[in-house]
């Protein structure tokens, strides 16, 4: 299936700005390289390594979006979305998906989180260091939804649910992963001990991706898109995605959340954490932020005398 590919040039310390930019109108997939690379040594990074920024300082920018978007509507979204950014010398043109996948297959690796979590590709051997009976080993192939551990975003959600499963408040719960793209926090909260996930996203191509690797793991993880969501509440929420998102969600996330649950956000850039902590102090306590690079994630607990929708 082709996609429209839109491909603009950006500087180091406005790569956050264009990329929360492209993601907020709907990319489903955001690539990042060198601007002086030749053609011959040209090498996709889809997302930042963990705890890494991009080295360069002027870059490539390379989004997907679905065939059928029209340019034009697309340029005035992001204009409007953050009209301090040269969006004008974006182009445009029609890719096949296959060269997508060849180039994530070739930068995506195992990698290793907190202290039994390991994120394997689903064709790579599983690396020595995670042949082990305690390692929770979860195959992923994110297909063109997003969360595939090496943004730093999900890295933080990863280190997060590691450290829950570590003080065994995993065993036997239900988890919530809202806004679940590839389903990758769901499928390691499974395989760190939890009884049940749910996942909720409203990319159908994200509900397709978190099925697809759920039977891949051998495990089963209930999808939603959001208006066929069955409510309910969750001792553990995860929600990796855009700050916008969770302060519009911040009512139905604490619905989600049981008394005395716990919950992790993310997708925040550094800088945004202020407004959210004020945002979601009404209904959990020991608000805390933790930080990689230039994203954040804040988790706290549920208290019991606020009420949300």
């Amino acid at each position: 299936m082709p996609y429209l590919q839109l491909s603009l040039p950006a500087r180091e310390a406005e790569q956050p700005r264009y990329e929360r930019a492209l993601e907020d109108v709907g990319a489903l997939a955001v690539t990042l390289q060198d601007a002086h690379l030749d053609a011959a040594d040209e090498q996709a990074i889809f997302e930042p390594g963990v705890g890494e920024l991009p080295l360069w300082d002027e870059m490539t920018l390379t989004a997907l979006f679905p065939a059928d978007t029209d340019a034009l509507l697309l340029l005035a979204a992001l204009d409007a979305f953050d009209p301090e950014l040269d969006w004008t010398q974006a182009r445009f043109e029609t890719v096949e998906d296959q060269d997508w996948e060849r180039a994530w297959l070739d930068t995506f690796h195992p990698m290793h989180f907190g202290a039994r979590t390991w994120i394997v590709p689903w064709n790579h051997d599983l690396p020595a260091d995670a042949d082990t009976p305690d390692a929770a080993i979860i195959r992923l192939d994110p297909g063109l939804a997003f969360g595939s551990g090496t943004h730093p975003t999900t890295a933080l959600c990863l280190r997060w649910l590691d450290a829950l499963a570590a003080r065994g408040e995993l065993q036997g719960t239900s988890v919530l992963d809202f806004g679940c793209g590839s389903g990758i926090l769901a499928l390691a909260a499974l395989k760190l001990g939890a009884a049940s996930a749910t996942g909720v996203d409203n990319d159908p191509q994200a509900i397709t991706a978190t099925t697809d690797n759920a039977q891949r793991n051998g495990v089963a993880i209930a999808t939603f898109l959001p208006q066929d969501e069955t409510v309910a509440t969750y001792p553990v929420v995860v929600a990796n995605i855009l700050a916008s998102a969770l302060d519009a969600l911040a009512e139905v996330l604490a619905a989600r959340t049981a008394a005395g649950g716990r919950i992790a956000m993310s997708g925040i850039l550094a800088g945004q954490e202020d407004d959210l902590l004020q945002r979601f102090a009404p209904w959990f306590d020991a608000l805390q932020v933790a930080r990689e690079g230039d994203w954040v994630r804040i988790d706290g607990v549920r208290n019991a005398s606020a009420v949300a929708r």
